[in-house]
């Protein structure tokens, strides 16, 4: 740093705090660390008394931490997203529309390694609502080599790292199995479960089959739900591996391809997915779903709901992070229960 005549230092970068002192009125500071000085800002800081300042001398091949931060934020920004002013050197993202966040985790990593980087996210596969933040960037230092953000640059070439997929389905359709409600022994307490959960991500419910434990009403049920035109086919009931548990038999039997029957998540293990041909996603819920405030059917319906295909290793990979411990109250989702990945 340097010190220079105030009234030579327009565009330089000071390097220090300046404060304003009004008696009985104000101590706060007038310019921070890192402002770049205007032709408005002389007369400010001459009339507190700042004839000289303290700045960073301009350096051929450095960036200041502005600078640094719009590039940080050019390669993370992404569609139905918002962004702050820069304050700083620090950009912040905001979601601009529901739908589910995720976050090129390899990469993020990859740019935080180098020296002086910073780019902190929300988890990767979080449901966000508009107005949300999801990210912050900035640098450490107040000027940095560009260099070292060309390399960042190149990290980033293609892809943005963020993304927020809005949610696409819109129709589903519930088959309740379960001969105890198909024949009105006890109440169907599951179905109004699955609506609220569906509803959160405006999925709503436009078809209601109820089945016995007989594979054939079942898969007839899900048939029937499937030429409706639905979007996406839930089953709750008979999921377990007991013999009288047919349901997730009747769901591969339906011509469904299934990715996985069960799943390394508790609550939730006995959870079935599968997609027909078209893509349409089928899924089996176990019966935790019907009690328990979070589950394996909270991780997987935002992806769901946003259209993104998930796969056998995706689901696997719920197995870290994936035991909720039961908190009393829930703070789902504001926890580690499937924040794992």
């Amino acid at each position: 740093m340097k010190l220079i005549n105030t009234t030579d230092a327009v565009g330089h970068v000071l390097c220090h705090d300046i404060t304003r002192i009004v008696k009985n009125v104000e101590k706060e500071a007038a310019f921070r660390k890192g402002h770049v000085v205007t032709k408005e800002d002389i007369k400010v800081l001459l009339s507190i008394g700042k004839e000289h300042l303290y700045v960073w001398e301009k350096i051929d091949g450095m960036l200041h931490e502005d600078e640094a931060a719009e590039i940080l934020y050019n390669i993370c920004k992404n569609e139905h997203m918002t962004r702050s002013e820069t304050k700083e050197g620090k950009i912040e993202l905001f979601a601009d529309c529901d739908g589910l966040f995720t976050v090129d985790v390899e990469k993020l990593d990859e740019i935080n390694s180098i020296d002086n980087m910073m780019i902190a996210t929300r988890h990767t596969n979080y449901p966000v609502k508009k107005g949300d933040k999801l990210a912050g960037t900035r640098i450490i230092p107040l000027v940095i080599e560009k260099e070292k953000m060309k390399k960042v640059e190149e990290i980033g070439l293609g892809n943005p790292l963020l993304a927020i997929h809005p949610y696409k389905l819109k129709k589903a359709g519930i088959v309740t199995t379960g001969s105890e409600v198909f024949y009105g022994r006890i109440q169907d307490t599951f179905t109004p479960v699955i609506i609220n959960k569906l509803s959160e991500y405006n999925i709503e419910v436009s078809g209601h089959k109820i089945a016995n434990d007989d594979p054939e009403t079942i898969m007839s049920a899900i048939g029937e739900l499937k030429q409706s035109g639905v979007d996406l086919i839930v089953c709750t009931g008979g999921m377990s591996v007991d013999p009288d548990d047919r349901t997730p038999g009747a769901i591969k039997a339906s011509g469904a391809d299934i990715v996985t029957y069960g799943a390394p998540v508790l609550p939730g293990a006995m959870f079935v997915l599968g997609y027909f041909d078209d893509g349409t996603p089928i899924m089996g819920l176990p019966g935790c779903v019907m009690y328990a405030k979070a589950t394996i059917f909270d991780l997987v319906l935002p992806r769901v709901a946003a259209g993104i295909k998930i796969n056998r290793k995706d689901l696997m990979k719920l197995g870290h992070g994936g035991l909720c411990l039961g908190c009393k109250p829930c703070h789902y989702p504001n926890c580690g229960f499937g924040k794992g990945v």
